[in-house]
């Protein structure tokens, strides 16, 4: 009896597993068609653009699709296209700072950076909305407004003010698990509900991304200074600048989430 009771427990965790993964998969559309792309234009090439360029139009056609499908929302498109922008701000800095740089040719490119780099920010936040509406994402012990938005604004500067001042990633992960030491998210998987520590979702989210990021650079996506000669894993100290830009990405998303549910009430 034991025997069969502990093997319906094992089904049942499987089937839960399943489930998770499948609701995480669609709600990862927008970056696999982004990492397909790349792929595709990385070993055929396409006629009368170059590359960057007809990623640019996919991205473009693929967000369209989105919203025309009713998988993502107005609401959500506006959320997606202001990541877009600070995506795009950020990249524009960056490749000025050298940190990393897009060596391929293209029309839609602005001091070296291809437009649909944008689209890769913007699908960490359309990954976020698709998520937050499948699982039913609940948050609980939120931290208040006043502590949120200066928290994910300094995150967020440090990325540029690092290469003049002192990198305070470290001081700010710190001041994150410090206000969100409380908070946790919850979420449902076939009727069933389940919670996780805040700042855990945070780390996970963030080394996925940095896994995604090796699969991306090795497709050409963009190109670290020591990828120059051949491409090699991106250093593993990327998690924690990928781990920031999720909790900024995270926070925003929240919080407008919640300005979002006070309105309709």
């Amino acid at each position: 009896m034991n025997i069969t009771i502990e093997k319906s427990r094992q089904r049942s965790v499987l089937k839960q597993l399943i489930l998770f993964g499948w609701e995480q998969a669609l709600s990862c559309l927008f970056p696999v068609v982004i990492f397909a792309s790349l792929a595709v234009t990385r070993y055929i090439a396409l006629p009368i653009l170059p590359r960057y360029d007809w990623l640019l139009l996919i991205c473009l056609f693929m967000q369209w699709m989105m919203v025309r499908s009713g998988m993502e929302t107005k609401d959500e498109l506006k959320v997606i296209s202001l990541f877009h922008i600070i995506g795009l701000a950020l990249e524009l800095f960056k490749v000025h700072m050298g940190s990393w740089s897009y060596p391929e040719e293209g029309y839609s490119k602005f001091f070296g950076v291809p437009l649909y780099s944008g689209f890769m920010y913007a699908s960490v936040a359309s990954f976020l909305c698709q998520a937050w509406r499948r699982l039913k994402v609940e948050l609980i012990k939120w931290p208040p407004f006043w502590a949120v938005v200066p928290l994910a604004a300094a995150i967020y500067l440090n990325f540029f003010t690092h290469h003049y001042f002192v990198d305070l990633r470290w001081w700010l992960s710190g001041l994150v698990i410090v206000i969100f030491w409380k908070s946790w998210v919850v979420y449902m998987v076939d009727g069933i509900r389940y919670r996780m520590p805040l700042s855990l979702s945070f780390v996970l989210i963030g080394f996925f991304i940095w896994i995604a990021e090796n699969i991306a650079t090795f497709f050409g996506a963009w190109q670290y200074p020591n990828q120059r000669e051949a491409w090699s894993l991106v250093h593993f100290g990327k998690v924690s600048s990928w781990l920031l830009l999720v909790i900024v990405s995270f926070l925003i998303v929240a919080t407008l989430k919640q300005v979002k549910g006070k309105s309709a009430k």
